[in-house]
């Protein structure tokens, strides 16, 4: 699943592609995750002649500025992405929508899952999740002390605290997995359990993860739009592994639908206290 430090990386490069562009036509190829917000505007009359002022990212979102009021915002989820390329782009089965660009380029929506989406629409708050987010995890604007008050708010394990994206927008499993291992908590402690140290030492993870993850992506994405490159992860998905502080074997546990990779001995706790 991208998230923020992928999403970070492809809107530099697709801002780069696109931005100045005009959508000379538009064609939904798959209807399921295509969506305009309010219901009732078909998306492609609502897409075609529209330039493509800017491209950012909020949270898990990707956002594309259309002037007038006007957004694309695609919500990737697990296995959406943007390809990229000069027109026509050869055709994938799982390819949901295609934006045929004045440059002679064209943007097609892949999901292999069709679990994402993507809103057409003039008022971001309308898409789902989006009025959700808390700040961006490398804002300014969040300090340790803004970030010590918003916690307070939140009850419940860290880790889920971590990717629900109402603390801080934009972790998901993978990350919040290289987090806690970064501070040395336990992933399922629950967040009234946290000492005030323990709370600055997430933060600081927080800070110090995703802007190395957003330098080092910069590098392995290049130009890419549709790839997802995961970069250096410590503990997530490496069970069974040395833990590269101590030595330990990674654990694993799945739970909530989800895997959590962590070190025991780096992070100690438990389910049952």
């Amino acid at each position: 699943m991208p998230e923020m430090p992928d999403l970070e990386v492809i809107a530099e490069v697709l801002g780069r592609k696109v931005v100045g562009r005009r959508i000379a036509s538009a064609k939904v190829l798959r209807p399921l995750v295509v969506r305009s917000l309010p219901d009732g505007a078909e998306p492609c009359a609502l897409l075609a002649g529209r330039d493509v002022r800017e491209v950012s990212r909020r949270g898990k979102f990707l956002l594309l500025d259309l002037g007038d009021g006007l957004w694309l915002a695609v919500n990737p989820m697990l296995a959406g992405s943007l390809r990229h390329g000069s027109h026509p782009l050869k055709r994938l089965t799982r390819d949901y929508l295609s934006l045929v660009l004045s440059d002679g380029t064209e943007i097609a929506y892949h999901d292999t899952e069709g679990l994402g989406k993507v809103y057409v629409t003039r008022s971001l708050d309308l898409v789902p999740g989006y009025t959700d987010l808390g700040p961006e995890p490398l804002a300014p604007e969040l300090t340790a002390e803004a970030f010590l008050a918003r916690l307070k708010g939140f009850r419940g394990e860290i880790k889920g605290v971590l990717t629900r994206g109402a603390l801080v927008a934009g972790i998901g499993n993978a990350y919040a997995d290289e987090i806690l291992f970064d501070a040395g908590v336990y992933p399922f402690r629950r967040v009234s359990q946290l000492s005030r140290e323990e709370r600055l030492r997430i933060f600081r993870s927080i800070q110090d993860v995703l802007s190395g993850a957003v330098a080092e992506l910069r590098e392995l994405i290049g130009e890419e739009t549709d790839a997802l490159h995961r970069g250096t992860m410590r503990v997530h998905l490496h069970k069974g592994e040395p833990c590269p502080r101590c030595g330990q074997a990674i654990s694993e546990i799945a739970a909530r639908g989800r895997i959590t990779d962590f070190c025991r001995a780096c992070q100690p706790g438990s389910l049952f206290g």
